[in-house]
């Protein structure tokens, strides 16, 4: 798994607030529909920067309860969403939700099922806190979309071997639908946001996830750190040449509680 220890929150916070996961995040927005006078969850919510948004969408009449399991990162939050006073952060994880039983109108959770063990678990919990009719959106990458020019076939695929292992699974948005039926709910939409990257950009998905690539696949032991840099050489030469490409889908799930 992926330590969200300070310097992962500090890589987090710059590469969150580049054009790539904006757009990701705005989906996720825009399924949730937040109203004014709402009280919407937001599980695993990282920095803050959804849930800060959420806060002005709901108004002072509103609540918003951002949850997560790491320190370092609610700290962030909490400071982005100061000046909010409708804002509650919390200690929690997907499974085992701090809160009471249909505490919260809608919930959003952002590429968080996919660090979750047991992932029915997380959606009967999400759905234990929402009121009947309530609104959840789920949002997270499918990892067989992953596509990834190298000259080194080899390389990349030891380099995406390493990554492979620093979640619990990277087939969340395929399997999402069935389980959310099987429980009883109604699924509204699924929505694909392909983000397709053929220049590096300085603030994008792909140069976020290169860096903490490099830096799973090291520390870990994976691979060694001189095959980790080249791939991550190889990467910015190819984009200085022209020939740099990278592509991947976040599925956003909607679904509204059972009455």
């Amino acid at each position: 798994m992926l330590a969200f220890d300070s310097e992962t929150t500090r890589l987090l916070d710059i590469a969150y607030q580049g054009a790539d996961i904006t757009r990701r995040r705005q989906a996720s927005f825009d399924a949730l529909r937040p109203n004014p006078g709402e009280t919407i969850v937001d599980i695993g919510c990282g920095n803050g920067l959804l849930t800060a948004e959420l806060a002005r969408a709901v108004g002072p009449e509103g609540r918003v309860i951002g949850i997560d399991p790491s320190r370092d990162m609610r700290s962030v939050g909490e400071k982005r969403c100061q000046d909010y006073p409708n804002v509650e952060f919390v200690e929690g994880l997907a499974n085992s939700l701090p809160l009471v039983d249909a505490i919260a109108d809608k919930a959003v959770s952002v590429q968080v099922f996919e660090y979750v063990d047991g992932i029915e678990g997380a959606i009967s919990e999400a759905m234990r806190c929402l009121k009947p009719g309530g609104r959840l959106v789920v949002s997270d990458l499918h990892f067989g979309s992953f596509i990834w020019f190298s000259e080194d076939p080899e390389r990349m695929a030891k380099i995406k071997a390493s990554w492979d292992r620093h979640f619990v699974a990277g087939d969340v948005p395929e399997r999402l639908p069935g389980i959310l039926k099987e429980q009883g709910h109604h699924v509204e939409n699924v929505a694909p946001v392909t983000l397709v990257d053929h220049v590096l950009k300085p603030d994008g998905l792909a140069i976020m996830m290169m860096q903490l690539m490099r830096q799973y696949a090291t520390a870990n032991k994976h691979v060694d750190p001189d095959i980790a840099n080249a791939w991550f050489d190889e990467q910015i030469e190819l984009s200085r040449n022209g020939r740099f490409f990278f592509s991947i889908t976040q599925f956003v799930v909607s679904a509204r509680k059972s009455a």
